[in-house]
């Protein structure tokens, strides 16, 4: 793997993070109804982050977007909650360690803004992100959290920071 780093997205990276976010969605065949792929803002991450205790990094390698993810608090939910969202790689750096690195940022960020503790959703075939999430300390839980809107996400974790 060549050299890469994990920085704040730009508004510049807003094409290439929404283009990799949808090409992750039709390469696992997530449903797009229920939700990020709807989310109304996948085409504005930089200005949608750029919000009091939100933060979005992209994974960069000679100028080129391999993955993503961020934080923000949790929508209509416990003010003291964030939720990791929209962490996505491509296949190619997958299984890197990269995920581990991206996540351990994402925490501080989250325990610098001052959270308690860290939601998360995602699909049930996503074996590997789950597999990222235990080894970080997140718990399933028996019920979403918040008002995501994200229906389609069966899948539900909690992490205390």
């Amino acid at each position: 793997m060549k050299n890469w780093n994990i920085r704040k997205i730009k508004k510049e990276d807003n094409q290439a993070v929404a283009k990799l976010i949808r090409s992750v969605f039709d390469e696992l065949e997530i449903p797009k109804t229920g939700t990020a792929y709807e989310d109304p803002y996948l085409d504005l991450m930089f200005e949608e982050y750029n919000k009091p205790k939100s933060v979005y990094f992209v994974v960069e390698s000679e100028g080129e977007i391999l993955g993503c993810a961020g934080i923000a608090p949790l929508e209509n939910g416990d003010p003291e909650i964030c939720e990791l969202q929209k962490m996505y790689f491509l296949p190619e750096v997958r299984g890197l360690g990269i995920g581990t690195n991206m996540m351990e940022l994402c925490l501080e960020n989250a325990r610098s803004f001052g959270f308690k503790k860290c939601y998360i959703e995602t699909m049930p075939f996503m074996h590997a992100a789950q597999k990222l999430y235990k080894k970080s300390g997140f718990e399933y839980l028996d019920a979403p959290m918040g008002n995501t809107g994200h229906c389609s996400c069966p899948v539900w974790m909690l992490k205390k920071l």
